[in-house]
């Protein structure tokens, strides 16, 4: 049987893996170790935050291994899963279809997110449990006529308890996470290598013929005839650099900023994060309570459950890149002025519900989808193959939109691998043509 190997647990990596299970032998090489929901009581973090020990977003991983953060030059902080479950783990369970970019090369992937509703628990069952807070901001929305709309959500609920922490990790199993997809592939025979980072793909007479990774002080090669590249829009580019692979300075991160303010016995905190999504031109307007401003943002000096927030997350320029030294990424000026035009309207939304304005503060400017380095395009639109690469290697990641979503990635990311999987399945990689 043919060996494929798939770098990467995340929302592709873990699709592709379940996917392809049978028809090839897979190997799974993940960079992180199993995942572990955040187990520290958030009483204990606020006192250490009150006393000055918290005050750079990168100390999480010692709180929070399977979260990682790196900062760009301009101190954005950028969020990823080290984790099995890549950031599917640390997600907030959204199942937003969001292929207007793709559908505009000619792809559609409806036969893909048919499947992928009937595998994954997919509803809005959580409008029910609402809090009143929530309610009211979605009345709010819809007299402003702004359509607000309830997030699908990847979560069985007879499970969920809301506890407002999927970001931390779901104690409970009742969020989805790609690792239900990476233990069906494990059922079907396919093997998981934990702490196994990949470094570069060994090439010969143009084709990938397996990869090169480190796991600690050891280095070792696996073969493969079939490799996939699902190591999101941060690794994935830097494994083709360091194979000579060149890719494209047009990376997008959807930044996220919270719009917040004191209301007293909100519980936010412990509210369905991201219950209804307003969905403007450039932008999305949702309730989330920011952890990662609760954790290390000194003007987050409320109490948890007197905190309420809405997030604006950014369909920012395709204005940036990565390598294994830095990741370069500025919003433009263009950026700002749409960021600023989220700000205001959180802020009107805020004033509705009756907060004052100069009441009103900002969490800390984040983002957790980057992608958009190894664009599809309409001549690419059938195979799925960037043309860079070799026959026998494609991506199966976010570095593939052709621009920002601006919106949750991973139900699209997942239906893209499910595509990219079946065309796999039917390339004769050794056919000379």
């Amino acid at each position: 049987m043919k060996r494929a190997i798939v770098v990467g647990s995340g929302a592709g990596g873990a699709t592709a893996a379940k996917e392809l299970q049978g028809a090839f032998d897979v190997t799974v090489l993940e960079a992180g170790g199993p995942f572990r929901p955040f187990d520290v009581d958030l009483s204990l973090v606020e006192k250490v935050k009150r006393i000055g020990l918290l005050f750079d977003e990168r100390e999480i991983r010692l709180l929070f291994p399977a979260m990682k953060i790196q900062k760009t030059a301009d101190g954005m902080v950028l969020v990823k899963g080290i984790t099995t479950g890549g950031t599917t783990t640390l997600a907030t369970g959204n199942a937003l279809r969001m292929d207007a970019g793709l559908k505009a090369i000619g792809i559609d992937l409806s036969i893909e997110f048919d499947q992928l509703s009937a595998e994954v628990p997919v509803s809005v069952e959580h409008q029910k449990r609402w809090r009143p807070v929530t309610k009211r901001l979605f009345e709010i929305c819809s007299e402003m006529g702004f359509n607000p709309e309830p997030t699908p959500k990847m979560v069985d609920y007879t499970k969920c308890i809301r506890c407002g922490e999927c970001v931390l990790g779901c104690k409970q199993g009742a969020k989805w996470d790609s690792r239900q997809f990476l233990n069906a592939a494990i059922d079907k025979g396919a093997r998981l290598l934990e702490y196994c980072r990949v470094e570069r793909l060994v090439t010969q007479d143009g084709k990938v013929i397996g990869v090169e990774i480190r796991r600690g002080w050891k280095r070792d090669f696996y073969p493969a005839d079939l490799v996939i590249l699902a190591a999101g829009g941060l690794g994935t580019p830097v494994i083709l650099e360091n194979s000579g692979i060149e890719c494209q300075p047009t990376m997008f991160v959807d930044p996220v900023l919270c719009v917040a303010t004191e209301w007293k016995n909100s519980f936010e905190n412990k509210e369905i994060p991201m219950p209804f999504v307003v969905q403007r031109e450039h932008f999305i307007v949702s309730p989330y309570f920011d952890h990662l401003s609760f954790f290390f943002n000194r003007e987050w000096k409320y109490r948890p459950h007197n905190t309420l927030a809405l997030m604006i997350k950014l369909a920012d320029s395709n204005t940036g890149s990565t390598t294994k030294k830095m990741v370069d990424k500025s919003l433009t000026d263009t950026d700002k002025d749409y960021l600023r035009e989220g700000v205001n309207l959180c802020t009107e939304i805020l004033e509705r519900l009756g907060a004052k304005r100069e009441n009103v503060f900002l969490g800390t400017l984040n983002a957790g989808h980057p992608g958009g380095m190894l664009p599809l395009t309409e001549s690419e639109a059938v195979t799925f193959h960037h043309h860079r690469l070799p026959k026998n290697l494609y991506v199966a990641d976010a570095s593939l939109f052709p621009r920002s979503l601006g919106n949750p990635p991973i139900f699209t990311i997942m239906a893209m691998a499910k595509r990219i999987s079946k065309l796999c399945m039917a390339v004769d990689f050794y056919s000379n043509n």
